[in-house]
């Protein structure tokens, strides 16, 4: 079924609500206050509203109800713990409202609250609809692919646009939502695109880039792009990734259209989320309805900025922390979310991180958890307060990015032409083997030779995210080219070849970058968040140029699935079955994974990594071993070896051995 016809089908269910055409009249006086606080934000009833909103320092606060125009202000009463509240008779649905506070004298702008669920157009009013009821076809009965353990997930980062934007993806949607939901999309050279791309690639989950209502795009426009790590409304979806921002209940339809197809193509969906910051400061919704409640600030009066946005958000507040716990819960629930990116994760106080990962994960086990173990600047939070990498220990159900395999492998991303392992640079190896065995310890790794972290900072390999590129800096692709200026096209393939290698055979839970499994550019821009969809989007055609490659990863990531020794649980199975042998060269090593590694139906594999530019002999353990990879193809049925063998320059080899051999 095309997705167009689905989403039709999916608009019965709401009627009214999509047009946004189901216009009271105007009630004047029936207003009544509940009798005690209610939840926060809108509670939508066919016969009656209730509005609540916490404004601890608000010394009067009132509803401003529009419809076109404003038709009334009302005076909400205060309730216990700082909430404030008014209910209206009747059937609002039409109406959009927003709240406004007076403090220390003054009556501040007029906001949308922060558990707002559906706004108006660029978000400038919340609007009045059951969020609950906006939903596609059997939607109660969506579910997503079953997941035994996190470690066997595999990751593709992406962003909504660049995925279809580029002309030769053949998505009729193109740049929005449902443009992820089409199916069948092709690229002139025959090749699958979009979703059936992501699908036949293997991976498990689709992580994508900022979905949520931000600032900086006008949704009434098509031709403007960010990256989205702006925040505005928290737990409302982006109205520009719609095909009528306008109409309140379609944003939240079409995402649900998306999410549930993901779901029957067999992949989880991970939501980037941004709590560490808002996107506006003094003119933010937290400000104008709270001012200083939200937002940390130094002792000078001024907002502290840990985030390099401006402000940062103050976690560590009970009902800050309150709201961003219902926030997530919200998206778990209501659009069957199945994992969180925490941006600037290191800028939440660890409380708030444990009392995430106690919450969700006892509401599913199922649900991947990870962020970035570090601060984006100086923040006002203490030090020993923030959930950085190296605390990671203390929040065994979350993962973090491993930067110690990222920059071993391609050489340090602030500096543009530093070189890393893959591109020929020495002095990287213990970091690189310290991020193959998933930042656990291990007897073998000097943690004096490790470049960035003094201690193992994983509990278990799981909890080390293994990437080599992301949206952030260049890609892998392009830091090749500034860093290795002198390499021909050829030897920069091997490189980006033997990168992706070393990130689908190490331990922790591997992170791909949209568009590199056939050596994605962006011109050599480095941060493209608001860039044009000329750099950003993903082109199709390079998939037939570098068909090789694509398929080089794409058997990749079936080894890997089929092979529990490289997705191992725990850091003593890691200390137990993973081996270096002996290497005395900076730039070339091997390793074994031994013993049935994680009831592993091979009993070894072996596993060599030349950074080079000449090749290397490798004396290969006693017994009769497979060539399972060499760079350009993936087949275990090859003639058996043994003894001294040749590892050529920039490649990842790996070998097999079975019982009795």
């Amino acid at each position: 079924m095309r997705r167009k016809a689905f989403l039709q089908k999916g608009l019965l269910l709401i009627g009214g609500w999509a047009a946004f055409s189901c216009i009271p009249k105007t009630m004047s006086s029936n207003i009544s206050i509940s009798k005690k606080s209610p939840s926060l934000g809108l509670k939508y009833q066919p016969d009656a509203s209730t509005f609540a909103l916490w404004a601890p320092n608000a010394e009067a606060v009132r509803l401003h109800m529009y419809k076109d125009r404003l038709v009334q202000t009302v005076q909400l009463a205060k309730e216990e713990n700082d909430i404030w509240s008014v209910r209206l008779v009747g059937n609002w649905v039409g109406h959009s409202y927003t709240f406004q506070i007076r403090h220390n004298g003054i009556w501040m702008e007029e906001r949308v609250d922060p558990y707002a669920r559906a706004v108006t157009v660029n978000g400038k009013r919340g609007a009045v609809l059951d969020a609950a009821s906006v939903s596609p076809p059997n939607w109660t009965d969506d579910r997503p692919p079953p997941l035994a353990h996190k470690s066997e997930a595999i990751i593709y980062e992406l962003h909504i646009r660049d995925l279809s934007m580029d002309p030769d993806a053949g998505i009729e949607q193109a740049g929005l939502f449902l443009g992820l939901a089409e199916e069948g999309t092709r690229s002139p050279q025959g090749l699958s695109t979009g979703l059936d791309h992501i699908r036949e690639l293997g991976v498990t989950h689709v992580h994508l880039l900022p979905i949520f209502d931000f600032r900086s795009v006008d949704e009434n426009r098509r031709d403007q792009y960010n990256w989205g790590y702006d925040p505005q409304h928290y737990n409302v979806p982006e109205g520009s990734y719609s095909t009528e921002p306008q109409q309140p209940a379609r944003r939240l339809l079409e995402l649900k259209t998306m999410i549930q197809v993901l779901h029957k193509a067999g992949l989880r969906v991970v939501m980037d989320v941004v709590y560490n910051h808002t996107g506006y400061t003094e003119e933010s919704l937290f400000y104008q309805l709270a001012p200083g409640i939200y937002h940390r600030m130094r002792p000078d009066g001024t907002f502290s900025n840990g985030s390099g946005c401006g402000n940062e958000i103050a976690s560590e507040r009970p009902m800050v922390r309150k709201m961003i716990i219902d926030s997530l819960l919200y998206w778990v629930e209501e659009y069957h979310i199945d994992g969180f990116r925490f941006d600037l994760m290191g800028l939440h106080d660890l409380e708030t991180m444990r009392e995430i990962e106690r919450v969700l994960l006892e509401r599913d086990p199922t649900l991947l958890l990870y962020g970035e173990g570090w601060t984006g600047g100086e923040s006002t939070l203490p030090e020993t307060d923030r959930a950085l990498k190296h605390r990671i220990q203390e929040l065994p159900g979350i993962s973090a990015f491993s930067d110690d395999l990222r920059d071993a492998i391609k050489g340090n991303v602030f500096n543009h032409h530093d070189r890393g392992f893959a591109s020929g640079q020495d002095g990287w190896k213990e970091s690189l083997q310290f991020g193959i065995v998933g930042a656990v310890s291990h007897p073998q790794i000097d943690m004096e030779k490790v470049r960035y972290s003094g201690t193992p900072w994983a509990g278990a390999p799981t909890q080390s995210i293994a990437y080599v590129s992301c949206h952030d800096n260049h890609t892998l692709f392009d830091k090749l080219e500034i860093s290795v200026p002198d390499a021909t096209p050829e030897e920069r393939i091997q490189m980006h070849i033997l990168a992706y290698t070393i990130v689908l055979t190490s331990q922790g839970i591997p992170f791909l970058h949209a568009g590199g499994e056939f050596l994605r550019s962006k011109g050599g821009e480095e941060n493209s968040y608001r860039s044009p969809d000329s750099v950003n989007r993903i082109r199709w055609a390079q998939k037939s140029t570098y068909q090789e490659v694509h398929d080089y990863y794409k058997a990749l990531i079936a080894l890997r699935k089929a092979h529990p020794a490289f997705r191992m649980k725990t850091a003593e199975q890691v200390q137990e079955h993973l081996e270096f042998l002996p290497s005395d060269s900076d730039r070339f090593f091997a390793y074994r994974l031994k013993e049935h590694a994680n009831g592993d139906d091979w009993k070894e594999i072996l596993i060599a990594f030349n950074g080079d530019s000449v090749a290397h002999s490798l004396s290969l353990p006693q017994g009769e071993w497979f060539l399972v990879a060499d760079g350009k193809k993936v087949a275990v049925r090859r003639a058996s070896v043994s003894g001294d063998v040749q590892v050529p320059a920039r490649s990842g080899y790996i070998w097999m051995r079975g019982d009795g051999q």
